[in-house]
């Protein structure tokens, strides 16, 4: 039975509940980095991947959840998901070591994974071609603003109540959502059996792990041995060849495969997720280093950091609704240079000692060009999908994000790490000068350490020999505060260049969007079964 329009809109909000707490996770960590560091005595590597694991857990699958949708009902498996998602966060609230948080946010991607694709199913289904705009707007404007305003809600939790309430607060939604779920949501079920590509699963998503675990943990074993013969460039190279077998396979499938080829005959469909890629990436990428600069280097609180990026969210959901309005390929590009152009000015503009309102123009132009893209990118990419290939269509759609996601959080981190490792001893080395000659090598080997552990977030700066006078302890912690804001600065302003490039890059590709009048040709939906 057809779900009346009211009702649809109800099941509506339900599905962007699901999807505002799985954009929301993928950011929210940031903020709440320095709080993980020291409360968990971890270290900055440990961090970085409390994040990437959320979204690697969340992206693997998703090419295999969507196919799942179409096999059992989006409905199920969306449900399935959100226990999973829920049970997980309340795992990672209650972690006391960085190995239990990381192994909690593993679960809790795969419970996103599971959810994700069926909310934009859900979406195709629920509302005719002719009225899905407006709904793949508010699902767009939900991305949006999800993905910004997690610093900023996370900040608030983590000043007000601990970093753990950053992953206690999807409870409550969560359970109002599932709730609305269940007497919304229609239980549609296929009319046959789809068979599942195990061998293009276990290629992905191996392919995948072995590819960011490679990249994000290349510093952190210098780029040399993981384990016994293994080293990181192997690692990273059996992962670019399982990748390649995994489309050299999809190609060959003619039966079912993970990722139907006929998708991307489609010029912009194909277009459309190299941008949804480059926009994940970009957005990943920015909010690392920026959101440890602004707390660790001009000491802001996680609160007043929070604030600092409340313009951003508040212009990317203004943004959101007008180009939900609007849409077409030169909204897109124009989002795209909007948020390319904001981090460039942020990047530009930040110094050790600059003021943090300074930074807030390109804060707001950021967010402008993130709320500008979701919406019309998300509308332009499932235009005419065939009703049999929607759940796989949503699944590469997320995918492309996701892989987005996972790489720039991974390369990111990566280009961090080793910026703070050539930057930060050579800031050690000016600061340095003031010092005597003996003291020297010790303050420029000490901050170095220093870099990658959780005391560059402490006030009390590296520790001190005992012997060192007083005076001489009191100047050296001036200076490495001194040196590592330096070093820092620069570190994050390198870092910041791969997410411009990067959308730079998506520009191009949005530039092979086409109208959507040229989408709707070939439909071919199949009549499914729909139980209230």
């Amino acid at each position: 039975m057809v779900s009346t329009e009211r009702r649809s809109w109800v099941a509506l909000m339900a599905l962007c509940a699901c999807f505002f707490m799985v954009m929301l996770d993928s950011t929210i960590v940031t903020v709440a980095i320095p709080a993980i560091l020291t409360g968990l005595d971890a270290n900055l590597n440990e961090v970085i991947w409390v994040n990437s694991v959320y979204l690697l857990a969340n992206t693997v699958p998703l090419l295999l959840t969507g196919r799942l949708g179409d096999r059992y009902g989006p409905k199920r498996v969306l449900i399935v998901g959100l226990v999973i998602f829920l049970a997980a966060s309340l795992w990672c609230g209650l972690a006391t070591s960085a190995g239990s948080l990381i192994a909690a946010r593993a679960v809790q991607g795969l419970g996103a994974a599971a959810m994700t694709p069926q909310t934009l199913t859900f979406i195709t289904r629920l509302f005719p071609p002719e009225k899905r705009g407006t709904p793949i707007a508010v699902w767009g404007a939900v991305a949006g603003v999800a993905t910004i305003t997690g610093p900023v809600i996370g900040g608030l939790l983590v000043e007000q109540f601990g970093w753990q309430w950053i992953f206690l607060l999807n409870l409550p939604i969560g359970a109002v959502g599932l709730v609305v779920g269940l007497v919304f949501l229609p239980d549609w079920l296929p009319n046959g059996r789809i068979r599942f590509d195990t061998l293009g699963a276990l290629l992905a998503s191996t392919g995948l792990a072995a590819l960011v675990f490679g990249l994000q943990n290349g510093q952190h074993y210098h780029w040399g041995t993981v384990v016994g013969p293994v080293g990181v460039p192997h690692v990273i190279g059996v992962g670019l060849l399982l990748i390649g077998g995994f489309v050299i396979w999809q190609r060959r499938m003619t039966d079912e495969p993970l990722v139907p080829l006929g998708l991307f005959a489609n010029p912009t469909f194909a277009f459309a997720n190299l941008t949804h890629g480059a926009l994940g990436f970009a957005v990943t990428g920015m909010f690392l280093p920026l959101v440890i600069y602004v707390q660790s280097v001009l000491g802001l609180g996680p609160v007043e950091s929070s604030l600092l990026c409340a313009p951003m969210a508040v212009a990317a959901g203004a943004a959101a609704i007008a180009a939900g309005r609007i849409g077409g390929k030169r909204l897109i590009m124009s989002g795209l240079g909007a948020l390319a152009g904001g981090t460039v000015l942020i990047a530009a503009l930040a110094e050790p000692d600059t003021e943090p309102m300074v930074l807030v123009p390109g804060l707001v132009i950021a967010g402008v060009g993130i709320g500008l893209v979701y919406s019309p990118l998300t509308a332009a990419a499932t235009f005419g999908l065939p009703g049999h290939l929607v759940g796989a269509a949503s699944g590469v759609f997320n995918t492309s994000r996701q892989v987005g996601g996972v790489l720039g959080s991974a390369t990111t981190g990566l280009l961090l790490q080793v910026g703070l490792s050539v930057s930060v001893p050579e800031a050690a080395r000016q600061t340095a000068k003031s010092l005597p000659p003996r003291y020297v090598e010790e303050f420029v080997r000490r901050v170095s350490d220093a870099a990658n552990t959780a005391s560059q977030f402490r006030q009390t700066g590296p520790q001190v020999p005992a012997d060192w006078s007083p005076s001489i302890a009191a100047r050296v912690r001036d200076l490495a505060t001194d040196a590592y804001a330096l070093g820092f600065t620069n570190a994050a302003k390198a870092t910041l260049v791969l997410p411009v490039v990067v959308l730079v890059l998506g520009i191009l590709c949005a530039a092979g969007i086409q109208p959507p009048s040229g989408n709707a040709k070939n439909l071919d939906y199949r009549p499914e079964r729909a139980t209230p």
